[in-house]
């Protein structure tokens, strides 16, 4: 008998390992990739379907937490920070849990993205925002879950949640503003120091006009309170390839004495390398 059953499990096995027919899963998985203005937003769900079954209120009850979708809590993640329902959410990832009722649904935005499901119990420490959101009625069934990004503008987007014959919205606002502002401030003061770091780098690596990179290394360190070895040591590279060895020899012995001070043995080497070359 123990033989016999053996056998069939074996037999169970193979045909387990070596089955070759897939199915459509039940409650697809979706990704959503949306741009906000400038802001990175991505969705992902599972989406059951209707099948001529009672939604709200039956198969999902009023008052009860919903993992908003199948499969897995619904997850949504903010390349940067935004605001939804007056609370900031910092940018990451968040399970987008829901309490339907019949008017209105609670949109609970919880720091707990990970899960199969909703939490026996909310925890408030993991609760970054709770809105109260209206249903609206659609005029005809919509018969898979799904999760949208409407009214968009360059500064917020609605996340809409549709089944049956529900639609609920809810809004979030991305800093545009604030980003653009930034980056026109910055554009119209010039550049900065790395700015003109980087740009001197790269014409002393690529042999271009070296007198254009030592004039901009040499606002790149005037913009500096205490350059680092490390920028010292591109300063002195560049003067010497501009011919002014004198002036190499002094910026590689602050470059030097600045290396011994960090204790970074390769740039202590290098620059007295260097130094001892253009002194000949």
């Amino acid at each position: 008998m123990k033989k016999l059953l053996l056998v069939c499990l074996v037999f169970a096995l193979g045909f387990t390992v070596n089955a070759q027919i897939q199915t459509p899963a039940p409650s697809p998985f979706q990704k959503v990739e949306q741009v906000v203005g400038l802001t990175d937003v991505s969705l992902e769900y599972s989406r059951p379907a209707m099948r001529g079954r009672v939604i709200f209120g039956n198969l999902v009850p009023f008052g009860k937490v919903w993992r908003t979708g199948a499969n897995s809590r619904t997850k949504i993640t903010f390349g940067d920070d935004v605001m939804v329902g007056g609370a900031t959410l910092k940018a990451g990832s968040y399970g987008i849990l829901t309490i339907p009722q019949a008017d209105s649904w609670d949109v609970i935005f919880y720091t707990d993205a990970n899960g199969g499901g909703a939490p026996a119990e909310l925890d408030e420490a993991k609760v970054a925002a709770r809105v109260k959101a209206e249903v609206m009625e659609m005029p005809m069934d919509v018969q898979s879950f799904t999760i949208t990004f409407d009214d968009l503008t360059s500064n917020s987007a609605v996340i809409g949640f549709l089944w049956e014959k529900s639609y609920v919205g809810v809004k979030f606002e991305v800093p545009t503003d604030k980003m653009v502002s930034a980056a026109i401030d910055k554009v119209m003061s010039g550049p900065g120091a790395g700015d003109y770091y980087s740009a001197a780098v790269y014409y002393l690596s690529e042999g271009k006009d070296i007198a254009k990179a030592k004039k901009w290394m040499d606002k790149a360190m005037s913009m500096s309170d205490s350059p680092a070895f490390w920028q010292l040591r591109q300063q002195s590279l560049i003067y010497a390839a501009a011919g002014d060895k004198k002036g190499a020899i002094e910026i590689a012995k602050k470059s030097l004495a600045a290396a011994e001070k960090a204790g970074n043995a390769d740039y202590i080497k290098m620059n007295k390398e260097s130094i001892a070359e253009w002194m000949q």
